[in-house]
């Protein structure tokens, strides 16, 4: 589904800051459970960022695959962890879905390209209020 025109911007996983923090808190029991997330995360959990679409592989061993094009982003939402070296994502879609990145390596980049998308693609939408030819 890559076509000639579409720029790979980033391709991986988690930030590895992710797994590293998670191993050291499940030294205690109350850390186990992030510890857990954290590997899973690290296994499974694939993000692809492209001048055309966003796509995030993940789920159980890798196979559930959600791909979002930019015009379909209504906003996004984001938080810096591991002491602003990666970040969380939300994007909320215009029909109201959320599609959640975990640890993303250097998010504020990847952060201001969707944003600058997501304005790109809201700008080049026509907004066509003709209602037929019985007006």
């Amino acid at each position: 589904m890559n076509s000639s025109n579409e720029k790979v911007i980033y391709e991986g996983g988690p930030a590895n800051g992710d797994l590293v923090i998670n191993l050291l808190a499940g030294i205690t029991l109350i850390g186990l459970p992030f510890t857990f997330g954290a590997i899973v995360r690290a296994l499974w959990v694939r993000y692809k960022i492209t001048t055309r679409r966003v796509s995030v592989t993940g789920g159980w061993l890798g196979r559930d695959k959600t791909q979002v094009v930019y015009n379909q982003i209504a906003e996004i939402r984001a938080i810096p962890r591991g002491l602003g070296s990666y970040g969380d994502m939300v994007l909320v879609l215009k029909d109201g879905a959320r599609l959640e990145m975990r640890s993303i390596p250097d998010f504020r980049e990847k952060e201001d390209f969707i944003l600058e998308k997501i304005n790109n693609s809201s700008s080049n939408t026509i907004n066509d209020d003709s209602k037929g030819f019985s007006n």
